[in-house]
């Protein structure tokens, strides 16, 4: 029996070793997840035969962050893994957050080239619902869109010189107005828009506001619009108050028609009013991409705008212990793993996903060099079992 026994010990022993060298050897591969080996007796009735390797388990902890090298690194802080299916359309699973794109626009991770799978955008909207897929991300120029509706927001000083009804307010006489402001706004073409917006204080609490497009009047009353303003104690309006600025045809787009909302205070401070927001934008060259925390592949344009263009799935299993290693960091479902669920970035129980990082091994060297001490010396003493058993036998051998 002491062979069986001494020679069960080596072999777990060995494939333990195998185990821990593995996890030292891949202590710097990105998104590693450490081995450990579990053991069991083995036995004949009541009398023990030895150990046996139980299994392999691995480790899902996470692993410390670092720094990318590409804007297509990702790491996920917590739960889940990244879907990727191969050029056959079969599906596996890994943290290896390592990607970039390929000749057709595609994101592959860069261990074997398979695509990585979301949610791709429509118009920059991301749509849940829809098919998961392969992210492709489209290097089309942005077209230009013509600017519909906007606002300005700021302060008109309330002790402000009150300029009387005469002279009629003129916008190449400074002395009819208190302030001037500009807005750029776009047309149908791309072509750029100076708004001019001018400020009146004809009264206490008391505002008119005359606004043209400057670039290309339109033909009543040389293109102004007015509205007046009336502020209560507190400094706010008393009723919101917009412009409706019309333009004329220019460099052959469509006139400008713009609906400005007057998001204005009044108080002692300083006059100042600027631009809140606006659509519309100029046609803009794909110049680079990154990666949002929130999983979202984002294309950086010319103009300056940004549209997202397809958000990063993640899958996640009830016994992810269960999947089976692939190899080049890759796991498949199995039944033991259960069928996967999807999720985003930060939804539910599903991790965090931070553009720009890589999720380090879990490896702890120290821990493993540890166990490499011990299966070594449970490998040395099951081989003392067996040479103290052959020793024995030789003894019975030589009695006459």
């Amino acid at each position: 029996m002491g062979f069986s026994q001494g020679l069960s010990g080596l072999s777990a022993a060995a494939k333990a070793l195998d185990v821990v060298g593995n996890n030292i050897a891949n202590s710097q591969t990105v998104g590693f997840k450490a081995g450990s080996v579990s053991f069991a007796d083995i036995f004949a009735g009541s009398m023990g035969m030895g150990v046996q390797v139980a299994g392999v388990s691995q480790n899902f902890g996470q692993g410390g962050p670092a720094t990318g090298g590409s804007a297509l690194d990702m790491m996920i802080s917590g739960n889940g893994f990244f879907r990727m299916v191969d050029e056959a359309g079969s599906v596996f699973y890994g943290r290896n957050g390592q990607f970039e794109q390929n000749e057709n626009g595609f994101i592959v991770n860069k261990t074997n080239g398979m695509f990585l799978t979301g949610y791709q955008a429509t118009d920059g909207v991301i749509n849940p619902g829809a098919q998961v897929g392969p992210i492709r991300i489209p290097k089309d120029d942005m077209p230009p869109a013509a600017s519909t509706k906007g606002s300005v927001t700021g302060n008109l000083k309330s002790d402000d010189k009150i300029i009387p009804a005469t002279p009629v307010f003129d916008p190449e006489d400074a002395d009819t107005y208190n302030y001037v402001s500009e807005v750029t706004a776009t047309d149908s073409l791309g072509n750029k828009h100076a708004i001019k917006v001018y400020y009146v204080h004809t009264g206490e609490g008391k505002w008119t506001v005359h606004a043209q497009d400057s670039t290309s009047p339109g033909a009543v009353n040389d293109g102004f619009v007015r509205t007046d303003l009336e502020f209560g104690p507190d400094g706010k309006l008393k009723d919101p108050k917009s412009l409706a600025i019309v333009g004329s045809p220019y460099n052959g787009s469509a006139a400008l028609n713009l609906n400005l909302d007057l998001n204005i205070t009044q108080n002692a401070s300083d006059t100042q009013v600027m631009l809140g927001e606006i659509d519309g934008q100029a046609p803009g060259k794909f110049n680079n991409y990154q990666v949002s925390d929130t999983g979202e592949v984002i294309a950086i344009y010319s103009n300056g705008k940004r549209q997202t263009v397809a958000q990063v799935v993640l899958a996640d299993f009830a016994n992810a212990g269960g999947l089976e290693q692939q190899g080049n960091n890759l796991w498949a479902e199995t039944v033991q793993s259960g069928q996967p669920f999807l999720g985003t970035s930060g939804m539910g129980s599903f991790g965090n996903i931070e553009g720009g990082m890589l999720e380090s091994s879990n490896v702890n060297l120290g821990d493993e060099m540890v166990n490499m001490i011990v299966y070594q010396r449970n490998y040395q003493s099951n081989s003392q079992t067996i040479k103290t058993q052959s020793e024995v036998l030789q003894t019975l051998v030589n009695l006459r």
